[in-house]
């Protein structure tokens, strides 16, 4: 599978942005797809998870109510509706899937800048 993240950009506090996700190739084989992101000097974090199949979805605390993870079906892509941003959000947003039979997220994508003005 390969993945193309796209939709970053600069952004005040309070503002909305919306990432796509658009997954090519063998995507029978995916079982999740999920959001990452890394800021500068920090770990990469979790972000959000749906379900390729079922839409079922996982938020990390930090982003619960705000973040809104979806899934179009009929074009393999999956979006990161992000509200109510802040400048902790800042950082770049990466997608990467599951597989059916894996436990850990691969194939990441390219990532996409998210900078969010105080």
């Amino acid at each position: 599978v390969q993945l193309q993240a796209s939709g970053g950009g600069l952004v005040p506090a309070g503002g909305s942005l919306r990432l796509s996700c658009y997954a090519s190739g063998r995507t029978f084989r995916v079982r999740t797809m999920g959001w990452f992101r890394q800021a500068p000097g920090k770990e990469r974090e979790f972000v959000t998870s749906i379900s390729w199949r079922g839409g079922s979805t996982t938020y990390a605390d930090s982003v619960k109510g705000r973040f809104t993870i979806s899934k179009d079906n009929g074009k393999d892509t999956v979006y990161l509706q992000m509200s109510s941003l802040k400048p902790e959000d800042t950082a770049v947003y990466s997608c990467a899937v599951r597989y059916f039979g894996r436990d850990d997220f691969e194939r990441w994508g390219q990532g996409t800048q998210v900078t969010v003005s105080s």
